[in-house]
């Protein structure tokens, strides 16, 4: 009788992401487009993400592992369905959770609000969230200066070029 042969795991190795010194940018992930707007995103955010990214694919793979584990220990059809039921819960609670963060972003509400989002359809979850949306206070812009900035040179203002670019930028 042959031997029932484990699937292999592979250990996945993350490469090393060489990460700016203070001040600098990498170049492809200084700007993200929103609707033509290019606004900058810091690089701790960046790192933050990556690093939350990281985890949850970590976390992931020992789920594939514990799965494979119980795939490997199952004997009887009742164990595999035991077994085949239990990843069923998991991966409704896990499509869930997906639905509710994608709502979430979708918009702009922080992870304690989308945890709270009720429904079980994506309309029930956008109508939700739209609601809670009223009540959550709009981020504050990073400037709230507008036009010239009085630490700038005088010497290098040149009123013509700016009446030039501002009949520009109109239309």
């Amino acid at each position: 009788m042959p031997e029932q042969e484990t699937p292999s795991t592979e250990t996945i190795t993350e490469e090393t992401v060489e990460t700016p010194s203070a001040g600098e940018t990498p170049a492809g992930d200084e700007t993200t487009s929103t609707e033509g707007k290019s606004e900058e995103v810091p690089a701790e955010v960046l790192r933050k993400e990556l690093t939350d990214v990281r985890a949850e694919a970590a976390n992931y793979r020992v789920k594939l592992r514990e799965v494979e584990a119980k795939f490997a220990n199952a004997k009887t059809p009742e164990e595999f369905e035991a077994a085949v039921s239990e990843l069923k819960v998991q991966n409704e609670a896990l499509e869930r959770q997906i639905l509710l963060n994608n709502v979430a972003t979708k918009y702009e509400l922080p992870a304690a609000l989308a945890k709270r989002l009720a429904g079980t359809t994506p309309e029930e979850l956008e109508a939700d969230a739209k609601e809670l949306q009223k009540l959550v206070a709009p981020a504050a812009p990073e400037s709230l200066r507008g036009g010239l900035d009085p630490e700038d040179d005088p010497d290098d203002f040149d009123p013509v070029k700016a009446v030039l670019a501002a009949r520009r930028n109109r239309y």
